[in-house]
């Protein structure tokens, strides 16, 4: 049975690694693109290519479902990667069917050049580690996000 010292343990190791892949290290791999902009991009593309009609709108309302952000939120997020050149923002008729973003050129080429990063860094890392290690892992995190999400929203 875990004790209460084991449990202060275990929380500090967590939030410290949890920390430590969204605001420290993990920046390093990160040149042309900032972490929010990469995952935002390659959100904006995923739920592009699952369209049935083949278009390549992605709605903000879409894109903040997919990363359980609010819309203001994604539409502050979206506004910087336009100011960059990265996305288009329109809309549908005169707005109130919904806005929409595509990614340009630019953008596909900016997530093509840090998926590379990525991809050179986490082959080293799986290699390392083992292929199944991190499914095994992955699929523990994924877990243990289920249990801490249920555990957040038991809280509220």
């Amino acid at each position: 049975m875990e004790t209460r010292n084991d449990i202060a343990k275990l929380t500090y190791e967590l939030t410290y690694h949890r920390y430590l892949m969204n605001k420290g290290k993990a920046r390093n791999l990160f040149v042309d693109l900032e972490i929010s902009e990469y995952i935002a991009l390659h959100s904006i593309a995923r739920v592009a290519s699952d369209k049935k009609d083949l278009s390549q709108k992605t709605y903000l309302s879409d894109l903040a479902e997919q990363l359980e952000m609010s819309i203001s939120g994604v539409s502050k997020m979206i506004t910087r990667l336009k100011e960059r050149g990265l996305v288009l923002w329109s809309h549908d008729g005169d707005g109130s069917d919904g806005t929409y973003v595509v990614i340009t050129e630019s953008g596909i080429n900016a997530m093509s050049r840090q998926e590379k990063v990525l991809g050179d860094y986490y082959s080293r890392v799986i290699d390392k580690f083992g292929h199944d290690n991190l499914i095994q892992l992955l699929q523990q995190m994924e877990k243990l996000e289920e249990i801490m999400d249920t555990e957040f929203m038991a809280k509220e």
